[in-house]
């Protein structure tokens, strides 16, 4: 892939890849549908499509997606995209695997499956729905139950040399897990969940990260709506995933229920004044926030229709104050929401 035209958005080195990406870039999560165990409830696949061209429009220059998004239709979408516009404007796109669904019920949550055969199965199913000859980045979306890191970490070190991907990378992996990896070959991305609500990756993946000149993209920089400023529980379809709770969801949505979920959502009003006197929605603060964070490349911001787009774009170039960042701090002691370090070292530090 391409992705060689020129963004007029700022962009940051991703690492060591020699890709210079932007500060934001789309995550295609939700538009995969409905039809997979963490699907988020109907989606048109034309409004989609129009989310897509927006993002490019206004200069974001990737699109991270998975094998496992609707259990491989996000790419079949992201793949229109590509196919619809010269190849030199052609976006980066980084997809990931070893999240293994059940071809006989989609609803089954899928599996963590490392081993070589089945990794290889699944970066030429990309290949294929992607229609590309070599992916951007391929990274490993969680670790896997059957097999070592090592053995997993080779292979995608492998397909690499053999010219399947450009770039390789872990998703979802901790500290140690980055290390052991690193003394087999280069960690070049790692992609962690991270938010005002969640920030435990600041405590220890981030540095490491840093120290390594491995580049990072975090995700679920909005938590799943909740930093949105106007998420509703009550306005959730009953096959959208946050509405079925930590029981169904094996505690990813206990974010969403009781008192995490009232703490939360005071953490996003809390957000809503500094989005006021910076002219920009509570959203472009919460995704702001984290590129504060030294180690931090970029954001994947996810996004079901153009509008959405429109509210978080302007994170792309938005820059808090200390006074800014302290104030949200604040915030997160005086809710209680989620866990981990609350305030980014001064840009100097």
């Amino acid at each position: 892939m391409a992705g060689k035209s020129p963004s007029p958005l700022p962009t940051r080195p991703f690492g060591t890849t020699g890709m210079n990406i932007t500060r934001l870039g789309l995550g295609t999560w939700s538009i995969g549908g409905p039809n997979w165990a963490f699907g988020w409830g109907p989606q048109d696949d034309e409004v989609s499509l129009a989310t897509i061209r927006r993002t490019l429009e206004l200069g974001l220059n990737w699109i991270d997606t998975s094998a496992i998004y609707g259990v491989g239709h996000a790419e079949e979408v992201v793949s229109r995209i590509l196919h619809e516009i010269p190849r030199a404007e052609w976006p980066y796109v980084f997809t990931k695997g070893s999240l293994v669904w059940d071809e006989r019920d989609h609803n089954i949550p899928p599996r963590r499956i490392g081993n070589p055969a089945s990794l290889r199965r699944e970066v030429e199913a990309s290949l294929r729905r992607l229609r590309v000859d070599r992916i951007d980045l391929y990274q490993m979306h969680w670790p896997a139950d059957d097999t070592p890191l090592e053995v997993y970490w080779q292979t995608l070190l492998d397909l690499k040399r053999e010219g399947k991907l450009r770039h390789v990378g872990l998703s979802n992996h901790d500290a140690k897990q980055l290390e052991a990896a690193e003394r087999l070959g280069h960690v070049e991305t790692l992609q962690p969940p991270f938010s005002a609500i969640r920030r435990e990756a600041a405590a220890a993946e981030l540095p490491w990260c840093a120290a390594h000149n491995t580049g990072v993209i975090v995700y679920s920089v909005l938590q799943s709506g909740l930093l949105t400023g106007s998420f509703k529980l009550s306005a959730l379809p009953p096959n959208d995933w946050r509405a079925r709770g930590p029981d169904y969801n094996v505690g990813a949505g206990a974010e969403f229920a009781g008192e995490p979920l009232r703490q939360n959502l005071a953490l996003a009003d809390a957000l809503k004044p500094i989005a006021a006197r910076r002219g920009v929605t509570p959203a472009a603060i919460a995704a702001a926030w984290t590129l504060a964070w030294p180690g931090v490349t970029g954001a994947i911001m996810g996004a079901r229709r153009p509008a959405q787009v429109d509210g978080w774009i302007s994170a792309a170039t938005l820059e808090l104050s200390q006074a800014d960042l302290k104030e949200i701090a604040d915030a997160i002691a005086s809710t209680g929401a989620g866990a981990g370090p609350a305030l980014p070292p001064p840009a100097s530090a």
